[in-house]
């Protein structure tokens, strides 16, 4: 169908304030909109792609966004089509998966020239771009457009080309469309109406004068044929318009039509069977209205069916008998059965399918098929979910640029189907099946051996590469970068949330729950370990006690060394002293993950710092094993770095008892440690709970590491390095920029990946990690120092000639590691830094964990008398440009006593008096005494 008018959607339109022309529902009722995307509104903007797909086509203005990912990240969202630049072209250009059809290619009239030789350059290369659809900014008329298109040896357009053309004249837009039929006009919704008078908005433009110009009707009649459908595209009649009924079915969003007997025609005015409007449009060559309605009551026809061409059949038949059934079931019918029983419901589902699975022939798999279906649908209506709905959302997924492999679960491959577990809140199955394992602090989930994540087509276990030499533009390679996303906020929310309230409200004993639920410690009584510690629960090596002694002195020494010798004090002016001292939080609350690995080492990040800031209460928080005890290793490290109790939880519940504090955990004042995204989640939302009165040390991702590497580096230990970070999880990422590194030097590196990599027990979560890690080679060490700057890595190693001399150049990093053997793993336990770093980019805004994480920092001023000559003025000064009067008098009334001010209102008396408490000297009640002013 041809798009003919395209609302633009103004920012005022969307968030529904002071609007002005057409409301967003009477865009709607167009069917298309095109809203504008900038990095400022982006969010936004994909917010309300994902709310009104349903009910509009959407065109999105991406020419402001600079970022290749966010582009992309519009086209996945399920924008209908983009309007880009001629850079934003050649970039797309590159992914085979975008068609051409989803990209608009835009002349603006600022530029045109610059914009058409461009074009005209890429088009000579690549001819398929050459049927595309245009956009022409500005209100220039025919002549524009026909000039530029014959510039670009386009002229006159393909018949199917649409072009759109920007436009505020009402006469101007309908010579456009008069001229070229597929063409597409775009116009503000600030400058349409539906009011036919325009009184007092002259300058407005009716909108069914655009929306029918270009139109052809009936040469006899002068109406418009007029076809009318479901929601679903099914036909239900065919009628006529008139300018006249259009108009009123846009003002009443209802079904209204032209009667050729008896006029204007509501209908349903006299049968009941009314219709709700949804959209109108035209056809392919404007020739005939298309109107898609809700229709209510027995159907369109007079004969009260669905249809003038009789029943609806098949799954539309099926949607209709099925919400009938839900509003007035037959007593003890099956269907009321279904509705009444979501359990059975739920069961018949996956038998069909079962049954559906193991069919062979052509009869039996449409039976089955068939069955599945009815109790797939049935599950929908329950749900209020239409067919429409369900078509739209295919058609939302086939929008996408970038695809999931789209491989089974493990455990449908390996034929043990398991029954999805509900979310532990409120005996629901969320929309994307959480499991209890998923609230725990196991959140990795390693990739099954048959799944191919991570390898490449020979199936070796190989980083994707980009380089910069290449046709890669920095939009691409800020792509590569690109984090691996996170599980949505709203689903996290949505498991978290509860949590931490069942915790906050009832204590110890929904912590003591949710450790028996996700930890299946039973046996527990109490949830928290309090010292003294038991020796019998820290029996351990001496090795690792040597271990974890030298890690533990080292990082004593680093982070002792980094305490303030003395206050700061500044004379900022004669009599003014201003002073900053520090003091320790009194109560941390540490958090040390247990999930796919034991940290002690975090114990000791943690715990060691917070010791030698003199903190006076330290809670460690960890979740026990299933026999109820905590790992030797932290309980050894709390005892040695004097915590006074360890809480045996993990996860939102441990986070959540520190934040509030229970009949038998401390309150803390502070929160810190690492976690996944469950942990961070809890940590943010405590911290911005006001009765919660906790602050939290950063924002936390997944772990990464990008290594630099040049000629000098040795493949065995890049490897090494990689991986080392790889092994975390299956949501951690590793990249590795290659300094002028040859075809070989690169293959070196990569051999030892695949088999180092191939050597260790978690081989499967190191795949995982592996599948969205990249290799960039680039040609110059600023190059590569660039491109960390801008990903801000957790972990930066420089396995290069001379690392200490781009230190100055390295501006956004949590932890640097200096040469070849230097590993991570050295910073991660023994040297003395922090391990506890800003990941997911945060390092562009935090530090890591160190001495002044634990510390907090108090201000104190001091004025004498020299100091009120000195600042005084200046301060009564801003407390009047401000209009805070009380804060004036403050210092005016001292300003008065030292006779710096003309007196205003003090008595000789109050004066004296004030003076002697000011000065605390001798003073009677001479006036003349003071100052021989008052």
């Amino acid at each position: 169908m041809g798009v003919g008018l395209l609302v633009s959607v103004e920012p005022d339109t969307i968030t529904g304030k002071d609007i002005k022309g057409l409301t967003l529902e009477e865009v709607a009722l167009f069917e298309n909109c095109l809203v504008q995307a900038t990095p400022e509104n982006l969010q936004s903007r994909l917010a309300f792609l994902r709310t009104h797909f349903t009910t509009l086509s959407i065109y999105i203005d991406v020419r402001q966004l600079k970022a290749y990912g966010d582009v992309i990240e519009v086209l996945n969202a399920g924008a209908s089509k983009i309007f880009v630049t001629s850079e934003q072209l050649k970039a797309l250009a590159q992914e085979d998966t975008i068609a051409p059809s989803r990209l608009v290619l835009t002349i603006s009239p600022l530029n045109p020239s610059t914009d058409i030789a461009k074009l005209k350059s890429f088009l000579e290369e690549n001819p398929k771009w050459k049927t595309a659809e245009w956009a022409f900014d500005g209100d220039k008329g025919n002549a524009y457009v026909d000039r530029v298109l014959q510039e670009l040896d386009n002229y006159p357009p393909h018949a199917d080309q649409t072009l759109y053309v920007s436009t505020t004249s009402e006469s101007a837009g309908q010579d456009l469309l008069a001229q070229y039929p597929g063409n597409a006009l775009i116009v503000s919704s600030e400058r349409l109406t539906l009011d036919t008078t325009k009184k007092g908005h002259e300058d407005l433009i009716q909108v069914t004068d655009l929306f029918l110009a270009g139109s052809t009707s009936d040469r006899k009649t002068g109406l418009y044929t007029t076809s009318v459908v479901d929601e679903r595209g099914v036909a239900l009649g065919l009628v006529y318009s008139s300018k006249e009924s259009i108009l009123e079915a846009l003002k009443t969003k209802t079904g209204v039509y032209q009667s050729r007997k008896r006029g204007l025609w509501h209908k349903g005015a006299s049968s009941g069977d009314t219709q709700e409007l949804i959209s109108m449009s035209f056809d392919c060559d404007k020739d005939c209205l298309l109107f898609r309605v809700r229709q209510k009551g027995r159907g369109f026809c007079h004969l009260a069916t669905m249809s003038c061409w009789g029943p609806t059949s098949g799954l539309s038949r099926l949607q209709q008998t099925l919400r009938s059934r839900k509003q007035d079931a037959p007593p003890g019918s099956y269907t009321a059965r279904l509705f009444n029983d979501p359990k059975l419901l739920g069961a018949k589902i996956k038998e069909e399918a079962d049954e559906l699975c193991e069919a062979t022939t052509k009869e039996d798999i449409a039976s089955e098929a068939a069955d599945l279906l009815y109790f797939a649908l049935a599950r929908c209506i329950a749900a209020d979910v239409t067919l429409e709905d369900i078509e739209k959302n295919l058609d939302l997924k086939s929008l996408k640029v970038k695809r999931r492999k789209g491989d089974a679960k493990p455990q449908y491959v390996n034929g043990d189907q398991k029954t999805p577990q509900t979310n532990g809140i409120n005996g629901t199955a969320a929309s994307s099946k959480p499991t209890e394992e998923e609230v725990k602090e196991a959140a990795s989930i390693p990739k099954d051996s048959t799944d191919p994540a991570g390898t490449d087509d020979n199936g070796r276990i190989q980083l994707k590469r980009y380089s910069t030499s290449q046709a890669f533009s920095d939009d691409i390679l800020k792509s590569a970068l690109q984090r691996p996303s996170q599980r949505s906020t709203e689903k996290i929310m949505n498991l978290v949330n509860p949590i931490i309230e069942d915790v906050r409200t009832k204590g110890d004993s929904a912590v003591l729950k949710y450790t028996h639920k996700f930890e299946k410690a039973t046996s527990l009584k109490s949830p928290v370990l309090k010292a003294p510690f038991p020796k019998s629960l820290m029996q351990l090596p001496p090795e690792t006690i040597e271990a974890i002694n030298i890690s533990y002195d080292n990082i004593l020494k680093f982070h002792s060394a980094q305490k303030e010798t003395a206050p700061l004090v500044v004379q900022t002016m004669p009599g003014v002293t201003c002073s900053r001292f520090s003091r320790p939080i009194e109560k941390v609350g540490l958090y040390i993950p247990g999930g796919t690995a034991v940290l002690p080492s975090t114990a000791l990040m943690l715990g060691v710092p917070a010791m030698a800031a003199g903190c006076k209460n330290i809670v460690l928080a960890s979740p026990p094993r299933s026999d109820g005890t905590i790992t030797p290793e932290i309980v050894y490290i709390a005892d040695k770095i004097g915590a006074e109790a360890i809480v045996l939880a993990g996860g939102a519940q441990a986070v959540a008892a520190m934040a509030y504090g229970t009949e038998s955990i401390t309150k803390v004042d502070k929160i810190l440690g690492p976690g996944n995204q469950f942990v961070t989640a809890a940590k943010m939302l405590v911290s911005n709970d006001t009765t919660a009165s906790v602050s939290i040390d950063m924002p936390a991702g997944p772990s990464e590491v990008l290594v630099i590497a040049d000629e000098t580096s040795q493949p065995a230990f890049v490897a090494s390095d990689l991986l080392s970070q790889a092994e975390h999880g299956t949501d951690s990422q590793v990249v590795l920029i290659a300094i002028a590194l040859s075809e070989a030097q690169l293959q070196a590196i990569e051999d030892e990946v695949h088999r180092q990599a191939h050597a260790l027990p978690r081989v499967d979560i190191v795949r995982g990690a592996i599948e969205h890690s990249v290799t960039i080679s680039v040609p110059t060490l600023a190059e590569a120092l660039k491109w960390s700057n801008y990903y801000a890595p957790e972990h930066l190693i420089l396995q290069i000639a001379d690392p200490k001399s781009c230190l100055p150049d390295i501006h956004n990093a949590g932890s640097v590691f200096l040469g070849k053997w230097t590993p991570e793993s050295v910073g991660d336990y023994s040297a003395g830094v922090n391990h506890s770093l800003p990941t997911y980019g945060y390092a562009r805004q935090y530090s890591g964990v160190n001495l002044a994480s634990f510390m907090k920092h108090i201000t104190s001023s001091e004025v004498s008398e020299e100091g009120v000559n000195s600042v005084g003025k200046a301060v009564v000064e801003l407390a009047r440009v401000e209009g805070l009067e009380a804060h004036k008098r403050a210092m005016e009334v001292r300003m008065e006593v030292l006779g710096l001010k003309e007196r205003t209102f003090l008595s000789e008396e109050k004066a004296v008096t004030a003076l002697k408490d000011i000065r605390g000297d001798a003073v009677d009640g001479d006036s003349e005494k003071v100052n021989g002013t008052v």
